[in-house]
């Protein structure tokens, strides 16, 4: 089932929470609505569902236009943060809900709703739970649970509002491989809302960037991580320095140290930031006489399987590089030592005073 949204505005008294959208989203995608806090994307995920109505603009579905249709004639099948399951229900029931309200001419027999369930209780590895009532199930049991009952209906469409920002970080990252396998295996176009820039970029064929209630950036993770179409994207998709620059003989100098940029790629004249990932830099110690940018170690934070170092610039500004423990081992660094940072060839952007995101920067010289 295809979905085509144009032209969509949304606004709740002044706020204006859809600006505009334009969006395709192709029959069987698994498509991440990606961005900050009122962002829009859950207000768009609503009206796709039929939940909001939208003030101007249509959505259709594989062609037909649905921008007032009835919820209940959708074929949408909505996953809330919060499960949403009746407490007073045992989880066969919870599952089976939605079989048996529906109208007497499409209702299933009883025999069928049992098999019915029993097969979505398997699907989602829940099949010894039916008797059981939510409290008695984890976050991560009563989630699926939630996605069964949603299932059931044989959903056109699968909508999940933040389907597991109440979890812990450990049964997230489980549940949205899980996750991920299922829609491979039954191929319902399916769109989930998050903030969680590593649950977008796992689990999506394609995520949609939004901010201000404007669609920033459309691609495949990797296409926005690679490739950001703007200054907000590139910072939201993970950490970054940002170091401030100057054009100066038509180089780009930050902190008196020039960086080659293709000729193509380079801004020709003024100022802007230069943009580069904390995994995108090496440090050498500034006794090694490698070229780079000076700086001193303020702070190292093992985390797991990775090391992080902040560092103050020569010119004042915020560092930050992360490297595994052996290579940061393998340095003999510590706190106040001075070093050179040197960026490497990828995950390196420019972004000039009108907002232009270059990339394609080379090492430091």
């Amino acid at each position: 089932m295809s979905i085509e949204i144009r032209n969509l505005h949304k606004r709740f008294g002044r706020t204006v929470v859809c600006d505009g959208i334009n969006l395709d989203i192709g029959s069987g995608e698994l498509v991440a609505l990606l961005g900050p806090s009122g962002s829009g994307k859950t207000t768009l995920l609503r009206i796709i569902a039929g939940l909001e109505r939208p003030d101007a603009g249509t959505v259709h579905f594989h062609g037909a236009d649905t921008t007032d249709a009835d919820v209940r004639d959708r074929g949408v099948g909505f996953v809330f943060q919060h499960y949403a399951l009746f407490a007073h229900m045992t989880i066969f029931e919870n599952v089976a809900f939605g079989l048996r309200v529906r109208p007497r001419e499409t209702r299933l027999d009883a025999a069928t709703i049992d098999r019915k369930v029993k097969e979505l209780l398997a699907l989602v590895q829940l099949e010894g739970l039916a008797e059981r009532f939510p409290h008695q199930l984890s976050g991560g049991q009563r989630q699926r649970i939630a996605l069964a009952r949603a299932l059931a209906v044989e959903p056109q469409v699968l909508l999940l509002d933040e389907p597991f920002g109440a979890l812990d970080a450990k049964v997230r990252k489980e549940l949205r491989r899980w996750l991920r396998r299922l829609h491979d295996e039954l191929h319902v176009t399916s769109l989930f809302v998050t903030h969680d820039q590593d649950e977008a970029l796992e689990l999506a064929d394609r995520v949609v960037i939004m901010n201000h209630g404007r669609i920033e950036q459309v691609g495949s993770p990797d296409e926005v991580y690679a490739n950001p179409a703007s200054p907000f994207v590139l910072d939201f998709l993970g950490d970054v320095n940002v170091w401030h620059y100057q054009i100066q003989d038509g180089r780009v100098v930050v902190g008196g140290v020039a960086v080659d940029v293709p000729a193509s790629r380079a801004p020709a004249q003024g100022s802007g930031k230069l943009y580069i990932r904390p995994h995108a830099v090496a440090i050498e110690p500034a006794s090694s006489g490698t070229p780079g940018f000076p700086a001193s170690i303020v702070h190292v934070h093992r985390a797991g399987p990775i090391v992080r170092v902040e560092l103050k610039t020569a010119w004042g500004d915020a560092a930050r590089v992360d490297l595994s423990p052996d290579a940061f081992d393998r340095l003999r660094l510590s706190v106040g030592d001075a070093v050179v940072l040197v960026a490497t060839d990828r995950d390196v952007f420019v972004v000039s005073d009108d907002g232009a995101v270059r990339g394609g920067v080379t090492a430091a010289r």
